[in-house]
């Protein structure tokens, strides 16, 4: 059968059409799962992989109007004590991660989209890892023809299941903005290496794109966790963490790492990492999206160094932030 445009819709149009249908039954006319398989003749199975597809495909997005008194004390303490000017704290919900993906997810989506949807920022850095992932699948599909993303370092690994890239790719499919990649990994093997990338097509290009972003957002690793901190497979052997902490590597931002006081430290990986130093950070706005308990000490570091102007994050982590700030 014909659309009227010449065209025979594929199985998968049709697929598009009824997770739409399946989401709008449920989130608006209030059916249960059983109740929209009857409505669209499919089994029960089917309707919750329609629903679950319109989320992931970011056509269901939720609103709560609600005033989150203890959240915005918690933004107002930070933003006081570290001199941001962007503070957003997520609601806890229950979430068995260690990095509590749900709620930074839902809170990172937003200020991307927000970002993104404005004119304040034509350049818009962005870093990788399973937080910032997790924040642009949230996203809603919005056209931002307008504004260019790049990333602001290289993530190239042996395994393409858990490419970095991802987290630029989803944002030029969600936005339909320009997209540039580093096609780098975090670290060269030498000194001598990076110097020869950085003239190569495609990464010098990048580089100077990542100079002209007004508006950089990264996440934050703690040095030697396994959960969310930086992969070992990415350091100079399984032991790398351990004399990064000795030498106190407390934080991880950009491939490049800072003390407990949030002082840059001089190691080894700074002549290699893909990425800019971070001293040239400053002067432009700076938001990290990072939680968890592992995190606390890695983002207090990462604040008290004066390189970020905006923090998101869970409600948990920021009450420990705060109470370890003040102990």
């Amino acid at each position: 059968m014909s659309n009227g445009q010449g065209l025979t819709p594929t199985k998968s149009d049709g697929d598009a059409d009824l997770a739409a249908r399946a989401a709008w039954l449920h989130y608006v006319g209030g059916m249960t799962q059983a109740e929209v398989a009857k409505r669209l003749n499919v089994p029960n199975t089917r309707a919750h992989r329609y629903i679950a597809r319109a989320q992931n495909e970011g056509l269901v997005r939720i609103f709560v109007d609600v005033e989150a008194t203890d959240c915005v004390q918690l933004e107002t303490d930070l933003m006081n004590r570290y001199g941001l000017g962007y503070c957003r704290i997520g609601m806890d919900i229950p979430d068995n991660n260690p990095i509590p993906l749900k709620t930074l997810s839902a809170v990172g989506a937003n200020f991307f989209m927000q970002a993104a949807a404005g004119r304040k920022h034509q350049v818009i850095g962005v870093g990788n890892g399973r937080t910032l992932a997790a924040s642009v699948n949230a996203m809603g599909r919005q056209a931002t023809p307008d504004v260019k993303f790049v990333s602001v370092l290289g993530g190239l690994t042996r395994s393409f299941a858990a490419n970095p890239y991802d987290v630029i790719h989803r944002l030029a499919q969600k936005t339909s903005a320009a997209s540039f990649l580093m096609p780098a990994p975090l670290y060269a093997n030498s000194a001598q290496d990076k110097q020869v990338m950085l003239k190569q097509f495609g990464i010098s290009e990048t580089m100077e794109l990542i100079g002209e972003a007004t508006l950089i957002v990264l996440g934050v690793g703690d040095v030697g966790s396994g959960d969310g901190g930086i992969s070992v497979s990415l350091l100079d052997g399984s032991s790398a963490a351990a004399d990064l902490r000795k030498a106190g590597a407390v934080a991880e931002m950009l491939g490049q790492f800072l003390d407990a006081d949030g002082a840059i430290m001089t190691t080894p990986y700074d002549d290699r990492v893909m990425a800019p130093p971070l001293e040239t950070l400053r002067g432009r706005e700076v938001v990290a999206i990072a939680g968890g308990k592992t995190k606390v000490p890695a983002l207090r570091a990462t604040l008290a160094s004066g390189l970020l102007s905006g923090l998101i994050t869970d409600e948990a982590t920021a009450r420990a932030i705060v109470e370890l700030s003040t102990a």
